[in-house]
């Protein structure tokens, strides 16, 4: 194994009833738990998302009302799944921009406290792209010469999204071996939250990236209009996105 780990990994994927953070579902998910002695553990949930799967997303992932109908809730799962990510770091292809803040989103709908701020994230995605532009089956056939069967089955894909991260740190001199170093090289930029609505300036505040006070300090803008986070919190924002301006604004009282 050309990774170096220090504690588990957790390499997962979702299938979903949309790609809306803030209001779809997951319907299935697939994590692969690998350890720094390069043993591996995985698990495969179907997921009843308690709405209708819409026909376009069942034509991706061949997953229908019917085939989750006796499936668990999320809900049901969840402690489950945060027990088996517990202590890991977190890894996907295309998972910094969609997987990780829609998990974060199901676990904080379910009622339990999930901070990204304990894990590493690593999207193979962003180091291929970064290195070999395209998608996980090409990516699959160039770094591991196989044709990806059953694309778009969260199994196969989490399966072939390991060898691919694997492969990569393999062929690439100049990208790190270690979770601290891939983490860094997996993000083009770096938000506070999830979703990019708060950046940071030069001295690492938290900016809004959006609205009346775009590129302005969130700890400031609340000192002044407090209302402004109570709009936040009532309006359609994506949980994770609420729980950091929530985590900005207790910690301006100290």
């Amino acid at each position: 194994m050309n990774l170096k780990l220090h504690k588990p990994l957790c390499v997962f994927d979702l299938e979903t009833t949309g790609t809306q953070v803030g209001k779809d579902k997951i319907v299935e998910i697939c994590i692969l738990k690998v350890n720094p002695d390069a043993s591996k553990e995985s698990k495969t949930w179907l997921v009843n998302p308690e709405m209708p799967i819409p026909l376009e997303a069942s034509a991706i992932h061949g997953i229908n009302d019917q085939d989750v109908a006796n499936a668990p809730t999320f809900r049901e799962i969840a402690p489950k799944i945060l027990e088996m990510i517990s202590g890991t770091d977190l890894a996907g292809f295309n998972s910094n921009r969609f997987d990780v803040p829609l998990l974060a989103e199901e676990l904080l709908r379910a009622g339990l406290d999930f901070d990204l701020s304990k894990f590493r994230l690593i999207d193979a995605q962003t180091i291929y792209h970064k290195k070999e532009p395209r998608n996980l089956g090409a990516a699959y056939q160039f770094y591991c010469n196989k044709e990806l069967i059953n694309a778009h089955s969260a199994e196969a894909d989490v399966m072939a999204t390991f060898e691919i991260l694997d492969a990569q740190v393999g062929k690439y001199e100049d990208i790190p071996n270690d979770i601290n170093g891939l983490s860094e090289f997996s993000f083009h930029h770096k938000f506070a939250d999830l979703a990019g609505m708060i950046h940071f300036n030069e001295k690492k505040e938290e900016i809004f990236a959006f609205g009346k006070y775009k590129g302005q300090v969130v700890k400031e803008v609340f000192a002044k209009d407090l209302g402004y986070y109570g709009w936040i919190q009532n309006a359609d924002f994506p949980l994770y996105t609420k729980k950091i301006f929530t985590n900005i604004q207790l910690k301006s009282k100290f």
